[in-house]
């Protein structure tokens, strides 16, 4: 067994600020993405944002642009749990050192491992720490010297390699069926776009236009109101203490925001955002239970068809006096309806996708709670990482 001794990270390891960029450069679209808290993932790892990024466009001292697989950590806890939460830089000349974030940089590499410090800094031992010596009432914070002021027992640096190369190859697995799971879903985006938004379907040729409330449209097709053929229920409350635990996964605006023991609505079914995020669309292959910050739908309607149709819709935040999602207005939305047979069709071309990325997005849960339970095991020599045989190549086969 490999002998481990108390470290302080500072002795081979500095953490340094970020640069305060200016407001008044930053933009909705551009080359360069400032990151943000929101950019980490609280079990650790990084967080694409998906179209909420933060562009900049102004001038930045060169230090401040990151380089690929550089390490960041989170000093402010925008949402519990988040502080200490460590990233890797997944691409080179795109993300910006934000002063909120801090860099690692390994002063001593013969002492200290990137990767394994990275581990490391995601150890509850070591969030525990960060945790214990954080300021602020409402919004937490950390500061490099108090990283950097860690005591955790660490072995030998070839030790610490294995142990990196273990945890990275379970994030690896992870991320590949991440991303597995944007194609399955920029896939079905696609099919619904060719059919019924270009009315590229299949035997489309032999099909003519006619003209309609919404402008020409395929023969055969109906023209209604959203309200004609989904119904928007609201969810039901239910309190950050019970949504800590259990099989059901709860539904809130921004998307998933806990597990409960029961479940509201049978899966699949849709989610849509009516307090919050405005008009967001999520869809559950489970049984589920959504909050009071949401709808969820009921229709005689394919569901596919309906989550992918819903997604396009221009929901609006109409309630002047109370901000939220009228279902009023919702409702009124003028929608083409396909003929039945067509409808029927487009299920059965995208339900295989759908079952894919149900299993790839369970094998992933698998995959963090394998990892979760890992982790600080590795990382406090409880396990031999020498003796570990995982199979995880098999495991993403």
């Amino acid at each position: 067994m490999t002998e481990w001794e108390p470290f302080r990270l500072g002795d081979a390891l500095s953490v340094s600020h970020g640069f305060a960029f200016k407001g008044e450069f930053f933009c909705d679209e551009g080359d360069l993405v400032v990151l943000t808290p929101g950019n980490f993932l609280e079990q650790g790892g990084f967080k694409p944002k998906s179209g909420k990024e933060k562009y900049y466009e102004g001038p930045f001292p060169d230090r401040f642009l990151l380089a690929k697989s550089q390490v960041v950590v989170a000093m402010t806890e925008q949402s519990k749990g988040l502080l200490g939460s460590t990233a890797t830089v997944p691409a080179d000349n795109t993300y910006l050192h934000n002063q909120r974030i801090g860099l690692l940089n390994i002063t001593d590499p013969c002492r200290l491992d990137l990767r394994f410090a990275y581990h490391l800094l995601n150890a509850p031992s070591v969030r525990q720490q960060i945790q214990a010596t954080a300021t602020g009432s409402k919004v937490r914070h950390t500061a490099p010297d108090r990283i950097e002021s860690i005591i955790a027992p660490i072995p030998n640096i070839e030790c610490q390699r294995r142990i990196g190369r273990v945890l990275d190859n379970c994030d690896d697995l992870i991320e590949n069926n991440r991303r597995r799971i944007e194609i399955l879903e920029e896939t079905a985006r696609l099919l619904y776009r060719e059919w019924f938004v270009r009315f590229r379907f299949p035997g489309h040729e032999d099909v003519g236009l006619v003209d309609s409330d919404l402008g020409p449209i395929p023969e055969g097709w109906g023209v209604c109101r959203l309200g004609d053929v989904l119904e928007l229920v609201y969810g039901k409350a239910l309190k950050a203490d019970d949504r800590m635990g259990g099989p059901v996964s709860v539904y809130g605006s921004g998307g998933r925001v806990g597990w409960h023991d029961e479940a509201l609505v049978p899966g699949p079914g849709i989610v849509v955002g009516r307090k919050g995020n405005v008009g967001s669309v999520y869809w559950s292959d489970r049984d589920f239970y959504p909050i009071d910050t949401t709808y969820y739908v009921r229709s005689d309607l394919p569901l596919r068809f309906l989550d992918q149709m819903l997604r396009t819709q221009e929901f609006i935040d109409s309630h002047a006096a109370v901000p939220g999602l009228s279902r009023e207005q919702a409702y009124g939305l003028m929608v083409a309806k396909p003929e039945d047979r067509l409808l029927s069709r487009f299920e059965e071309v995208v339900q295989p996708l759908y079952d894919l990325r149900r299993n790839l997005t369970e094998q992933n849960a698998v995959l963090r709670e394998a990892r979760n339970l890992l982790l600080p095991r590795l990382i406090s020599g409880e396990f031999d990482v020498s003796e570990l045989d995982l199979g995880l190549e098999a495991v993403g086969a």
